[in-house]
């Protein structure tokens, strides 16, 4: 983050954490004529199980900081004030928010290149103090927490029901929904009966 960021983020976290909450960074993004202040919040880790940010959360904090940013004015030209929840492309900040997230895969944009490469995907597989280990094209990658300009985790699509799974070979994988091979006639469909299948019976025999 920039130097401006980083005065924002210790302005507002205090607040934010008063309010049972977690101030997990921000987009400061300055342009002429109307700046974007967007302000990532999430529940504390120890709540994660039990409750999670909604549109409430988000009016009330963006109520208390507002009045905040107001009296200390970081920021001098006129801007947009966003508060929102991670979702589920959750954007990282810091080397301990990749710790909570070992085994997910991130999606990573560097400040400077690193082994000729700005951006980077891959599994993250530790963290060791600053450095960020990630799986990248079946390599290890160090990253150095200090040169990530941006990153967010990959959504799992399949883990939350909002994919069809793939079978070794990238086919969907559901029942029925398998493409037929090149060459190969697609199997003629039966034509439907007025028969009623017997209560308790089961087509898998």
């Amino acid at each position: 983050m920039t130097d401006k960021a980083d005065e924002i983020v210790a302005l507002l976290a205090p607040t934010i954490a008063a309010m049972g909450l977690e101030l997990l960074g921000i987009d400061y993004l300055p342009a002429s004529g109307s700046a974007l202040l967007r302000v990532y919040i999430d529940v504390p880790p120890t709540d994660a199980a039990t409750r999670s940010v909604g549109i409430n959360e988000c009016e009330a904090v963006s109520r208390e900081i507002s009045a905040q940013l107001d009296v200390a004015d970081p920021i001098s030209a006129n801007y947009t004030l966003e508060v929102s929840s991670p979702g589920v492309d959750r954007p990282l900040f810091g080397a301990a928010q990749f710790a909570r997230f070992i085994g997910e895969t991130a999606k990573v944009t560097l400040k400077l290149p690193q082994d000729g490469r700005r951006r980077l995907q891959g599994e993250i597989l530790r963290v060791e103090g600053q450095q960020i280990v990630l799986a990248v094209d079946a390599q290890e990658l160090a990253v150095d927490a200090a040169n990530v300009d941006k990153a967010k985790l990959v959504p799992d699509w399949v883990a939350l029901g909002l994919a069809p799974a793939q079978d070794k070979s990238g086919r969907d994988a559901r029942p029925g929904k398998q493409k037929a091979s090149a060459g190969q006639k697609p199997a003629a469909k039966k034509k439907p009966t007025n028969k009623t299948a017997a209560a308790g019976s089961s087509d898998a025999e």
